[in-house]
């Protein structure tokens, strides 16, 4: 699905960018080309391949270094919350910016 330069522009304009017509065309391009590569890494046929789990494991045998999952720092909710204007049950009470 390649984007249209129309496009392109209501992209560049999203992000307040101020594209010149050759840098339009460039980006659009670019951007397109992208889309190509993404199709075809969507094209492969991955059923049955076991996922990596990590890029090198395919040539040489990889051992991940994990560290055990071990609490580190004691709870200081009570603490870090004290100069909070207003806490319930633990959790920060802010006023409401969103209206509905």
């Amino acid at each position: 699905m390649p984007l249209t330069s129309q496009e392109i522009q209501k992209i560049a304009s999203l992000a307040k960018l101020d594209l010149g017509h050759s840098q339009e065309e460039h980006m659009l391009q670019q951007i397109n080309a992208l889309f190509e590569i993404v199709e075809q890494i969507k094209s492969v046929d991955t059923l049955g391949v076991t996922p990596l789990s990590h890029p090198l494991a395919t040539v040489q045998d990889v051992s991940l270094r994990l560290r055990q999952d071990l609490v580190s720092e004691p709870n200081q909710r009570e603490l870090n919350q004290k100069s909070a204007p207003k806490v319930e049950k633990g959790l920060f009470l802010v006023p409401k910016v969103i209206e509905s």
